[in-house]
Protein backbone atom coordinates (compact mmCIF):
# COMPACT_ATOMS: atom_id res chain seq x y z
CA UNK A 1 0.00 0.00 0.00
CA UNK A 2 3.06 2.52 1.29
CA UNK A 3 4.55 1.59 -2.19
CA UNK A 4 1.75 3.01 -4.33
CA UNK A 5 2.67 6.22 -3.23
CA UNK A 6 6.35 6.04 -5.63
CA UNK A 7 3.30 6.47 -8.80
CA UNK A 8 3.39 10.18 -8.43
CA UNK A 9 7.10 9.58 -10.07
CA UNK A 10 5.07 8.61 -13.29
CA UNK A 11 3.67 12.30 -13.55
CA UNK A 12 7.58 13.37 -14.64
CA UNK A 13 7.37 10.77 -17.88
CA UNK A 14 4.25 11.63 -19.05
CA UNK A 15 3.09 14.34 -20.93
CA UNK A 16 0.14 16.27 -19.10
CA UNK A 17 -2.75 15.81 -22.18
CA UNK A 18 -2.28 11.75 -21.49
CA UNK A 19 -1.74 11.75 -18.23
CA UNK A 20 -5.06 13.68 -17.84
CA UNK A 21 -6.95 11.05 -19.89
CA UNK A 22 -5.09 8.36 -17.66
CA UNK A 23 -6.47 10.25 -14.14
CA UNK A 24 -10.13 10.73 -14.74
CA UNK A 25 -9.97 7.12 -16.13
CA UNK A 26 -8.61 5.85 -12.81
CA UNK A 27 -10.60 8.47 -10.54
CA UNK A 28 -14.15 6.79 -12.35
CA UNK A 29 -12.48 3.57 -11.44
CA UNK A 30 -11.73 4.08 -8.22
CA UNK A 31 -14.73 5.68 -7.29
CA UNK A 32 -17.14 3.11 -9.00
CA UNK A 33 -14.90 0.37 -6.43
CA UNK A 34 -15.32 2.32 -3.67
CA UNK A 35 -19.59 3.00 -4.18
CA UNK A 36 -19.20 -0.58 -4.98
CA UNK A 37 -17.59 -1.50 -1.50
CA UNK A 38 -19.10 0.56 0.28
CA UNK A 39 -22.82 -0.69 -0.56
CA UNK A 40 -22.11 -4.29 -1.56
CA UNK A 41 -19.53 -5.43 1.14
CA UNK A 42 -18.48 -3.43 4.06
CA UNK A 43 -22.27 -2.26 4.73
CA UNK A 44 -23.94 -5.47 4.17
CA UNK A 45 -21.96 -7.01 6.40
CA UNK A 46 -21.84 -4.70 8.87
CA UNK A 47 -25.44 -4.96 8.76
CA UNK A 48 -25.51 -8.73 9.51
CA UNK A 49 -22.90 -8.58 12.23
CA UNK A 50 -25.04 -6.22 14.39
CA UNK A 51 -28.01 -8.12 13.53
CA UNK A 52 -31.93 -6.66 14.68
CA UNK A 53 -30.71 -6.20 17.96
CA UNK A 54 -29.08 -2.47 16.74
CA UNK A 55 -30.69 -1.56 13.39
CA UNK A 56 -29.85 1.73 12.80
CA UNK A 57 -26.40 1.66 14.26
CA UNK A 58 -24.73 0.44 11.39
CA UNK A 59 -26.74 3.36 9.45
CA UNK A 60 -25.86 6.16 11.51
CA UNK A 61 -21.92 4.50 11.95
CA UNK A 62 -22.00 4.90 8.42
CA UNK A 63 -23.06 8.77 8.58
CA UNK A 64 -20.61 9.23 11.02
CA UNK A 65 -17.66 7.87 8.65
CA UNK A 66 -18.76 10.22 6.42
CA UNK A 67 -19.00 13.30 8.46
CA UNK A 68 -15.26 12.12 9.76
CA UNK A 69 -14.02 11.91 6.30
CA UNK A 70 -15.36 15.54 5.20
CA UNK A 71 -13.77 17.15 8.67
CA UNK A 72 -10.35 15.87 7.89
CA UNK A 73 -10.86 17.30 4.08
CA UNK A 74 -11.81 20.35 5.54
CA UNK A 75 -9.80 20.92 8.30
CA UNK A 76 -6.46 19.60 6.87
CA UNK A 77 -6.76 21.76 3.98
CA UNK A 78 -6.70 18.39 1.77
CA UNK A 79 -7.49 20.00 -1.46
CA UNK A 80 -8.99 23.01 -0.53
CA UNK A 81 -6.40 25.31 -0.57
CA UNK A 82 -4.78 27.88 -3.34
CA UNK A 83 -1.57 29.71 -3.45
CA UNK A 84 -3.44 32.79 -3.36
CA UNK A 85 -4.65 31.70 -0.17
CA UNK A 86 -2.17 30.19 1.74
CA UNK A 87 2.01 29.79 2.03
CA UNK A 88 3.16 26.91 -0.78
CA UNK A 89 5.33 25.19 1.41
CA UNK A 90 2.52 25.16 4.12
CA UNK A 91 -0.12 23.89 1.79
CA UNK A 92 2.61 21.09 1.09
CA UNK A 93 2.90 20.23 4.72
CA UNK A 94 -1.10 20.74 5.37
CA UNK A 95 -1.23 18.26 2.21
CA UNK A 96 0.98 15.58 3.86
CA UNK A 97 -0.70 15.91 7.22
CA UNK A 98 -4.01 14.89 5.67
CA UNK A 99 -2.38 12.20 3.67
CA UNK A 100 -1.17 10.52 7.02
CA UNK A 101 -4.38 10.98 8.97
CA UNK A 102 -6.21 9.42 5.78
CA UNK A 103 -3.52 6.73 5.26
CA UNK A 104 -3.97 5.70 8.81
CA UNK A 105 -7.72 5.29 8.81
CA UNK A 106 -7.18 2.91 5.77
CA UNK A 107 -4.87 1.03 7.96
CA UNK A 108 -7.36 0.24 10.09
CA UNK A 109 -9.73 -0.37 7.46
CA UNK A 110 -7.70 -3.18 6.02
CA UNK A 111 -6.94 -4.57 9.44
CA UNK A 112 -10.78 -4.73 10.12
CA UNK A 113 -12.26 -6.37 7.07
CA UNK A 114 -9.09 -9.03 7.59
CA UNK A 115 -10.07 -9.69 10.20
CA UNK A 116 -13.92 -10.23 9.56
CA UNK A 117 -13.50 -12.12 6.28
CA UNK A 118 -10.13 -12.77 3.85
CA UNK A 119 -12.19 -11.78 0.72
CA UNK A 120 -13.91 -8.47 2.49
CA UNK A 121 -10.33 -7.55 3.26
CA UNK A 122 -8.80 -8.24 -0.56
CA UNK A 123 -12.16 -6.50 -1.53
CA UNK A 124 -11.11 -3.40 0.57
CA UNK A 125 -7.78 -3.39 -0.65
CA UNK A 126 -8.40 -3.32 -4.14
CA UNK A 127 -11.21 -0.32 -3.73
CA UNK A 128 -7.98 1.74 -1.48
CA UNK A 129 -5.55 0.19 -4.03
CA UNK A 130 -7.32 1.94 -7.11
CA UNK A 131 -8.08 5.02 -5.12
CA UNK A 132 -4.28 5.59 -3.80
CA UNK A 133 -2.80 5.45 -7.41
CA UNK A 134 -4.57 8.48 -8.85
CA UNK A 135 -4.37 10.51 -5.49
CA UNK A 136 -0.67 9.91 -4.88
CA UNK A 137 0.00 10.98 -8.57
CA UNK A 138 -2.18 14.03 -7.90
CA UNK A 139 -0.15 14.71 -4.28
CA UNK A 140 3.16 14.66 -5.91
CA UNK A 141 1.97 16.88 -8.18
CA UNK A 142 0.81 18.91 -5.29
CA UNK A 143 4.45 18.97 -3.38
CA UNK A 144 6.13 19.60 -6.82
CA UNK A 145 3.88 23.16 -6.87
CA UNK A 146 4.12 23.80 -3.42
CA UNK A 147 8.15 23.97 -4.01
CA UNK A 148 10.21 21.21 -3.12
CA UNK A 149 12.38 19.19 -4.92
CA UNK A 150 11.51 15.94 -6.72
CA UNK A 151 13.59 13.57 -4.74
CA UNK A 152 12.39 15.33 -1.14
CA UNK A 153 8.41 15.12 -2.71
CA UNK A 154 8.83 11.49 -3.38
CA UNK A 155 9.91 10.92 0.01
CA UNK A 156 8.15 12.79 2.03
CA UNK A 157 5.09 11.48 0.01
CA UNK A 158 5.88 8.07 0.61
CA UNK A 159 6.72 8.85 4.00
CA UNK A 160 3.26 10.06 4.71
CA UNK A 161 1.91 6.74 2.85
CA UNK A 162 4.01 4.69 5.74
CA UNK A 163 1.24 5.44 8.10
CA UNK A 164 -0.68 2.46 7.05
CA UNK A 165 1.26 0.24 8.33
CA UNK A 166 0.56 1.95 11.78
CA UNK A 167 -2.77 2.04 11.40
CA UNK A 168 -2.40 -1.52 10.78
CA UNK A 169 -0.32 -2.97 13.15
CA UNK A 170 -3.37 -0.68 15.73
CA UNK A 171 -6.39 -2.56 13.63
CA UNK A 172 -5.12 -5.97 14.53
CA UNK A 173 -4.53 -4.96 17.98
CA UNK A 174 -7.71 -3.82 18.76
CA UNK A 175 -9.43 -6.26 16.08
CA UNK A 176 -8.59 -9.16 18.76
CA UNK A 177 -12.53 -7.93 19.64
CA UNK A 178 -14.90 -8.33 17.08
CA UNK A 179 -16.93 -5.43 18.68
CA UNK A 180 -14.07 -3.23 17.44
CA UNK A 181 -14.77 -4.98 13.46
CA UNK A 182 -18.40 -4.88 13.74
CA UNK A 183 -18.14 -0.74 14.85
CA UNK A 184 -15.23 -0.38 11.96
CA UNK A 185 -16.66 -1.95 8.92
CA UNK A 186 -19.87 0.56 8.19
CA UNK A 187 -17.54 3.43 9.51
CA UNK A 188 -15.40 2.35 6.69
CA UNK A 189 -18.20 1.46 3.93
CA UNK A 190 -19.35 5.94 5.11
CA UNK A 191 -15.35 7.62 4.36
CA UNK A 192 -15.34 5.41 1.05
CA UNK A 193 -18.55 6.91 -0.04
CA UNK A 194 -17.90 10.21 1.02
CA UNK A 195 -14.27 9.72 -1.13
CA UNK A 196 -16.46 8.63 -4.33
CA UNK A 197 -18.92 10.97 -3.96
CA UNK A 198 -17.58 14.44 -2.50
CA UNK A 199 -13.76 14.33 -4.36
CA UNK A 200 -13.79 11.54 -7.24
CA UNK A 201 -17.11 12.22 -8.97
CA UNK A 202 -16.98 15.41 -9.29
CA UNK A 203 -14.08 15.66 -11.41
CA UNK A 204 -15.55 13.75 -13.42
CA UNK A 205 -18.75 15.65 -13.56
CA UNK A 206 -16.36 18.62 -14.71
CA UNK A 207 -15.80 17.32 -17.44
CA UNK A 208 -18.13 18.78 -19.78
CA UNK A 209 -16.93 17.27 -23.70
CA UNK A 210 -18.95 13.72 -24.10
CA UNK A 211 -16.43 11.75 -25.58
CA UNK A 212 -14.00 12.83 -22.86
CA UNK A 213 -16.96 11.65 -20.21
CA UNK A 214 -18.39 9.24 -21.46
CA UNK A 215 -15.21 6.90 -21.10
CA UNK A 216 -14.98 7.72 -16.85
CA UNK A 217 -18.16 6.85 -16.77
CA UNK A 218 -17.50 3.33 -18.21
CA UNK A 219 -15.06 2.88 -15.96
CA UNK A 220 -17.22 4.38 -12.82
CA UNK A 221 -19.77 1.70 -13.79
CA UNK A 222 -16.72 -1.14 -14.57
CA UNK A 223 -15.73 -0.06 -11.00
CA UNK A 224 -18.99 -1.34 -9.57
CA UNK A 225 -19.66 -4.26 -11.94
CA UNK A 226 -16.03 -5.57 -10.24
CA UNK A 227 -16.90 -5.15 -6.84
CA UNK A 228 -20.70 -6.63 -8.08
CA UNK A 229 -18.73 -9.72 -10.39
CA UNK A 230 -16.67 -10.29 -6.85
CA UNK A 231 -19.74 -10.33 -4.36
CA UNK A 232 -20.02 -13.69 -2.71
Amino acid sequence: MSLVSVAGVLTLFLKEKILNKILLGLVGLSAGAMMGGAFLHLLPEGVERFGNSAANTPYLLTLLGFIIYFLIEKFLHWRHCHKEHCETHTFGYMNLIGDGVHNFIDGLIIAATLLADGSLGIIAILAIILHEAPQEMSDFGVLLYAGFKKTRALLLNYLSATTVIIGGLAGYALGATDNFVKYLLPFAAGGFIYIAAADLLPEIKKEKKARKFLPSLLMFLAGLAMMFLIKE
